[in-house]
C-alpha cells in the first residue's frame, strides 16, 4: 500500500544571529540509531556539513528514534533546508548501502512505494523535521539542558554523563569527549 503524501511543511526562518534547535526524526520514529557504526557515521556527516554549511554545533542528542541538534550560523547566508538536506540524504545512502551489502530484512522494511511504479528508501521520516529560532542565550542554554538530558528522561540512562551520544561531556569531561572520535565536533556557545 502505497504511503499517503506528506503534507507538514515547516517554514525555515534563516534569521541571523539566532540558534536553531532541530529535531529530526527516523522513518515511523523507528529506533534506527541504535547501532553505533551508523551513529558514527552520523556524527562524521554532522561535522563535515556543519563546516560546508557555516554553522557551528553548540549542543547535541542522539536518541534511538530521533536526534536533536542545536546549531548556530556563522554567517547571513546560511540556509537550514540545505544544512538538513545535506546531513540526511548521504547519511541515508551510506546506510541503505550497508543494508544491501549484508542483506539486511531492515531494507525491505525501509523501502516504501511512495507512488506507482516506484519505491523509496526511508531512513528519515520525510520532511525538515522540527526547526525553533533561538534569540537568547538563555533560551539556548534551557535547549541544551534538555537535550543533555532527554536520555534521563526517558530512562535510557541514570544521569546525563552515562549516556555516550550527547555533547554533554563537551562541557562536563572535555577530555573524555575530544577522545570520543565517534562524535560529532561541537563548537560551544558562540561568543
Amino acid at each position: 500500500m502505497p504511503e499517503p503524501p506528506h503534507s507538514k511543511t515547516i517554514q525555515h526562518f534563516n534569521v541571523a544571529g539566532h540558534a536553531h534547535l532541530l529535531t529530526f526524526s527516523c522513518y515511523k520514529r523507528l529506533p534506527l540509531l541504535t547501532n553505533d557504526t551508523w551513529r558514527t557515521w552520523l556524527s562524521e556527516g554532522i561535522t563535515r556539513t556543519l563546516e560546508k554549511q557555516r554553522f557551528t554545533l553548540i549542543a547535541f542528542v542522539y536518541m534511538p528514534e530521533h536526534l536533536h541538534l542545536l546549531i548556530f550560523p556563522t554567517d547571513d547566508t546560511c540556509a537550514i533546508e540545505q544544512l538538513l538536506f545535506a546531513v540526511k540524504r548521504p547519511f541515508s545512502f551510506k546506510v541503505k548501502r550497508a543494508l544491501e551489502e549484508s542483506h539486511s530484512p531492515l531494507l525491505q522494511k525501509l523501502t516504501i512505494r511512495d507512488r506507482p511504479n516506484h519505491t523509496s528508501f526511508r531512513f528519515w521520516q520525510e520532511g525538515p523535521g522540527h526547526d525553533r529560532n533561538l534569540i537568547s542565550a538563555k533560551n539556548c542554554l534551557k535547549a541544551a539542558e534538555y537535550i543533555h538530558n532527554n536520555p534521563v528522561r526517558r530512562g535510557l540512562c541514570s544521569t546525563a554523563d552515562r549516556w555516550r551520544w550527547s555533547s554533554w561531556k563537551f562541557y562536563h569531561a572535555s577530555d573524555e569527549y575530544v577522545r570520543d572520535q565517534g562524535l560529532p565536533r561541537v563548537h560551544g556557545f558562540p561568543g
